[in-house]
């Protein structure tokens, strides 16, 4: 007689260790929190050879004025451009003028095709600061490593250490930031739900995703 099949029941939120999202930081089962700061970019080939040297200088004092361990992220994800063209074609719509609702029309067109037939990348930046459940204090789950799973603390205890320690490092990233011509900003609670969400499910349709934060956060809503 033939075994039965044992379905997968594994979730991604099993995969990834996330034990929860609040005060727009990361919580993971071991206790161990991590904050993302998003940050804007400068196109380096379109700057002078003065300008590069700069630059470079002022990266490498960035990354030497620290004192605590980042992680930098850079994600390319195809440009999703369905807002954009759906606002054309209601432009389109709404356009008296014949003339110029031919050339929205040809437009939209234009810029559909374009993106159709070559890869159209939306690059983002992101820094990772982390905050290790060693940071909590002594406990024996995290001095040695208890085989029993969960958080060694309460949650509110470990956010509000992780706060501690995380929010002065999250202020010096973003003002060296600042001193290289960029601006960064922390995401918040529904940016790193988004961000993980599409982190695994990078083909996703933009509806899904925001139904699928949509439901996230009436889920926590009514845990809280």
């Amino acid at each position: 007689m033939p075994k039965s099949i044992i379905p997968i029941r594994s979730s991604t939120q099993e995969f990834t260790e996330i034990e929860d999202i609040n005060h727009d930081i990361i919580m993971f089962r071991d206790g161990s929190c991590a904050l993302i700061v998003t940050t804007t970019a400068v196109n380096f080939g379109l700057l002078s050879e003065k300008e590069q040297e700069a630059m470079i200088y002022a990266y490498a004092g960035f990354l030497n004025s620290l004192s605590f361990p980042i992680q930098i992220l850079v994600r390319s994800q195809h440009k999703d451009i369905t807002h954009y063209l759906g606002l054309l074609e209601e432009q389109e719509r709404q356009q008296k003028n014949p003339r110029l609702a031919k050339s929205i029309h040809d437009y939209r067109i234009f810029v559909a095709e374009t993106v159709k037939e070559k890869e159209v990348l939306d690059k983002k930046f992101y820094l990772t600061i982390p905050f290790s459940s060693l940071e909590l204090g002594a406990a024996p789950s995290v001095l040695f490593g208890s085989k029993k799973r969960g958080l060694p603390y309460p949650k509110e205890f470990i956010y509000e250490r992780a706060l501690i320690v995380l929010t002065p490092k999250a202020d010096h990233v973003l003002r060296l930031l600042g001193r290289l011509g960029l601006r960064g900003k922390q995401l918040t609670n529904e940016q790193l739900v988004r961000y993980f969400f599409l982190a695994y499910n990078p083909d996703s349709p933009s509806v899904d995703v925001e139904r699928m934060i949509q439901t996230s956060l009436l889920t926590k809503a009514a845990r809280s």
